[in-house]
């Protein structure tokens, strides 16, 4: 496609709005994440002479070659920041560029922005569930890929997840890098108490020992004796993995306890999400911090989002696409979000009174002028989650936000509705 627009003289900027249109069963939001990535990609996207001789080693012809020659991204984008709130319909990015180069960052794009928001929402659930309980993320060894554990890493801590397991995403974004024993480091010894030894010995700062590879009330006894001898009550846990987390951790509290390890603490981990999460707190199980893994980092129960990057305008002529059930919207968007709630209007319009554009500009001629912590999405995070209605917070059976358009964005729907049925591109019926 970019290779025929170009082909045809067709360099007029067009805008593309990347939105998702419906969100999964179980989410009463969404939260923005991947725009950093996307950044760094259309800063470097541009065709040069190596990928010219890929192209022709692919089997491209020498007209298609000869089009794309020389193409780079030289547009302005427009997003939503990291760490806001975000809801069905609501553009998290829209690019305005020559529309080859525009057509080009479809699927970059999408694949990012899609992937990470995916796991920000589902890591905002479990935040919620945990109900200020800390969290680790345990996804690495799970996760699709290298890079997705980076993604899961940097997307929960942006929800308020405390550290992670993954050292090169602590390393890379400024996390705190957080791993306890496993229970291979258990069986290698002769017994579990020579292991919890040897383990508190070398990690007396951070000793958080397994307590349940054979048995989890022996393991418990022995750690407490590890944890007593060595003097680290204050700074140590323990760490359940399976069985009744409830039970097991009711009995492990107990047992610490009366041993005067009031301050040692009790993580629990294995196959954990936020409805895990939920029932455990709703039962009072006395955990401290949990460690979410698979389930998070895989976006277990919605594993994708309905994403889609849609052409809205070319030329200045705004377009959209009729399909029932796949129609859209028209013309450059902005949303604005005030005290009566989100409101999808046209990128032109005065901002309404007491509103705030949530989306900024983020590029500009092909040069990124954006670039934040992830502390500042982190806070933006807290401010949006404050306040969204209780009713779209519950973990189970959440109520959707409902998201108006402005009358100007209404109007002009009606307009290039009416005028591509006058084409003959859709019957009125």
């Amino acid at each position: 496609m970019a290779a025929s627009f170009r082909r045809r003289g067709m360099h007029a900027p067009a805008t593309f709005s990347l939105f998702v249109r419906a969100l999964p069963s179980e989410r009463g939001f969404l939260v923005a994440c991947g725009l950093e990535s996307c950044l760094e990609y259309l800063e470097g996207l541009a065709v040069g002479d190596d990928d010219l001789d890929a192209l022709t080693a692919l089997g491209l012809d020498d007209l298609t070659i000869e089009a794309l020659a020389g193409l780079r991204f030289t547009g302005d984008v427009s997003a939503v920041p990291e760490g806001r709130v975000v809801h069905a319909g609501e553009p998290l990015l829209e690019v305005t560029a020559p529309i080859a180069e525009a057509q080009l960052a479809e699927t970059y794009l999408l694949n990012q922005l899609t992937f990470a928001t995916a796991i920000a929402s589902k890591a905002a659930r479990i935040r919620l569930a945990a109900g200020g309980r800390g969290l680790v993320d345990f996804a690495f060894r799970r996760t699709q890929g290298v890079e997705a554990a980076m993604t899961v890493a940097r997307a929960s801590a942006i929800v308020g997840f405390a550290a992670t397991s993954d050292v090169e995403a602590a390393r890379r974004f400024g996390l705190r890098a957080s791993g306890t024993m496993a229970h291979s480091y258990v069986e290698a010894f002769d017994s579990e108490g020579e292991a919890f030894r040897a383990f508190a010995e070398d990690n007396p700062t951070n000793t958080v020992l397994l307590v349940d590879t054979y048995d989890a009330h022996t393991g418990v006894q022995r750690a407490i004796d590890v944890i007593t001898r060595l003097g680290l009550g204050q700074t140590a846990g323990i760490r359940i993995d399976s069985g009744d987390l409830a039970a097991l951790s009711r009995e492990a509290r107990r047992m610490l306890d009366a041993a005067g390890l009031t301050k040692t603490q009790i993580i629990a981990s294995g196959g954990l999400d936020e409805y895990a999460i939920a029932d455990l707190v709703a039962a009072g199980a006395p955990i401290d911090a949990f460690g979410v893994g698979t389930k998070m980092g895989v976006s277990e129960d919605a594993p994708s989002l309905e994403s889609v990057y849609k052409l809205v305008a070319y030329d200045g002529r705004p377009v959209m696409k009729l399909q029932t059930g796949k129609a859209t919207t028209p013309g450059p968007k902005q949303v604005f979000r005030g005290p009566s709630g989100d409101v999808i209007g046209l990128r032109d319009e005065a901002i309404p009174p007491g509103t705030e554009p949530l989306l900024i500009p983020v590029m500009e001629g092909g040069r990124r002028i954006h670039r934040e912590s992830l502390d500042t999405a982190r806070e933006r995070f807290e401010s949006d989650l404050n306040l969204l209605p209780e009713t779209a917070l519950h973990i189970r059976n959440p109520a959707r936000v409902t998201v108006g358009m402005s009358p100007a964005a209404e109007a002009l729907t009606t307009s290039v509705h009416k005028k591509l049925i006058g084409r003959g591109h859709a019957s009125e019926v």
